[in-house]
């Protein structure tokens, strides 16, 4: 099959899913109590494997191979698309499929511990893919509003803005919850509980379970058994960790005082206010999450220890040294973000705030020393500042959305100090008045042959919209 072929036959499947995917997701809508029976046709349907397979092309980690040493680029060149997915669909159908194990990756993290990354190999991938695409429409039918991560549409910054929203309106104090080891303490068993509910094809749930026990392959080289827990890092650990943490999201919701307490009535929100009892608000991003609650410090200490107890009939425990209780003059730190009650310079207004974290600062600046340290002085100008501007403009995107212009100006002047001593090095004999002359173009600003330094300074900030719960689901309802 050559490239245009291809092309015309995914936007055909792309097409063919989509409607499928509509029609799940409003059955699914429609009945709460609904089980899906005949599911595993639809996993081996060429039109998913064929958006699956160009999904997991297109990521990033199809340049890396998992415990079979293939990449995606060796699929497509040795062994042919249109081949790989016919004797995958025939393996999936003559129930001769089965995954191999993952291939541990630790990757260090800032506080000294390691992150344990899980890669699959090409196939297996695929297929988790494709079950995604079956599974997601119909789980996404129960999710809460309050959950964000790793959810169609949704995106980090919903949960920053709601956090916000909250704290400007009585929502003062904060439990920042932290999850031990999240992706790797779930139980199988309460997870697979929680997917029967809504899944009963036999056969998708064998497929599930069985890359839920697939193993790890170690850096060390030892087979290791999964008895608890989704390897990090695959296609469908992010939509099995929603359905598993789900059930801190419907107990806050539906108990007295949660999202779905009324305002105005018998035992409403009002209600509870005036009788000095608590009303609180869940903001979850996969295993982080913050309880705003309306009330005392006493109220969300009691909170905390009730949501330890809902989260342990999965197998998860809270980190007890990174779950904290604060109130919102003292600020917390969530996804990436300082959000904190400042008064308003020149006023005595207060007002709540979203700004870069100091660690956030901290890891962008880090980012550009290390860089600047690894290149070779051999190296021009512009391959050190393709890789600074590249950084630094994905930073400046992710915290534009915010009172962020002290923090640009302050990561604008560490990267401008961090190329003048890169170019200093380069040529510890130059003066000033030459150096500046050749690579500032007689300004004070690094410029390369075809490159200038990226000015994070001059990015303008703007206000996130709240979105609440008008976020729109990429399957309508109506047919």
């Amino acid at each position: 099959m050559n490239t245009d072929e291809l092309e015309y036959a995914l936007v055909k499947a792309e097409r063919r899913v989509l409607e499928i995917q509509t029609k799940l997701h409003r059955w699914a809508c429609d009945d709460p109590r609904r089980r899906f029976n005949d599911l595993f046709n639809l996993v081996a349907d060429p039109a998913f494997l064929l958006v699956a397979w160009a999904r997991v092309r297109g990521n990033k980690g199809a340049r890396t191979a998992g415990v079979d040493g293939e990449t995606a680029h060796y699929v497509e060149a040795v062994r042919g698309v249109e081949v790989f997915l016919d004797g995958l669909r025939s393996a999936l159908r003559d129930r001769g499929f089965c995954p191999l194990p993952v291939r541990e990756r630790l990757i260090p993290k800032a506080n000294g511990k390691v992150r344990r990354l899980g890669i699959a190999t090409v196939t297996d991938r695929v297929v988790q893919a494709s079950l995604k695409l079956v599974l997601e429409p119909i789980f996404e039918a129960d999710f809460l509003p309050c959950s964000y991560g790793f959810r169609p549409n949704r995106r980090a910054h919903d949960a920053v803005a709601e956090v916000r929203h909250y704290a400007a309106n009585s929502y003062e104090w904060v439990v920042e919850g932290d999850i031990k080891a999240c992706f790797d303490e779930i139980s199988h068993p309460a997870l697979m509980a929680r997917v029967r509910v809504r899944i009963g094809d036999k056969r998708v749930l064998a497929l599930v379970k069985a890359f839920l026990k697939s193993g790890i392959l170690g850096e060390d080289r030892l087979l290791r058994e999964t008895s608890t827990g989704t390897p990090q890092g695959s296609i469908l650990s992010p939509l099995l960790s929603n359905v598993a943490l789900s059930v801190l999201d419907e107990h806050i919701t539906q108990a007295p005082g949660g999202h779905d307490t009324a305002r105005w009535g018998a035992s409403g929100r009002m209600w509870r206010r005036r009788r000095g009892l608590p009303n609180f608000r869940l903001v979850r991003y996969a295993d982080d999450w913050c309880l705003m609650v309306c009330g005392s410090r006493a109220d969300a200490e009691t909170l905390r220890d009730e949501i330890a107890d809902v989260l342990s009939t999965m197998g998860l425990r809270l980190s007890e040294e990174k779950t904290l209780t604060t109130h919102i003059e003292d600020g917390l730190d969530f996804l990436g973000w300082r959000i904190q009650r400042h008064r308003k310079r020149g006023t005595n207004q207060h007002y709540v705030y979203t700004y870069p974290a100091r660690k956030s600062v901290s890891a962008i600046t880090g980012k550009v020393k290390e860089q600047c340290r690894k290149t070779g002085v051999g190296l021009t100008l512009d391959d050190l500042l393709v890789h600074l501007n590249r950084m630094m403009r994905g930073w400046c995107v992710y915290f534009r959305p915010g009172v962020s212009s002290k923090a640009f100006n302050y990561v604008s002047h560490y990267a401008w100090e961090r190329v003048i001593w890169w170019l200093r090095k380069k040529h510890p004999r130059m003066n000033w008045k030459e150096l500046r002359r050749r690579y500032c173009g007689g300004r004070w600003w690094p410029t390369g042959e075809t490159t200038d330094l990226f000015n994070a300074a001059t990015v303008r900030t703007t206000r996130y919209r709240y979105r609440g719960t008008a976020i729109p689901s990429p399957w309508p309802r109506t047919a």
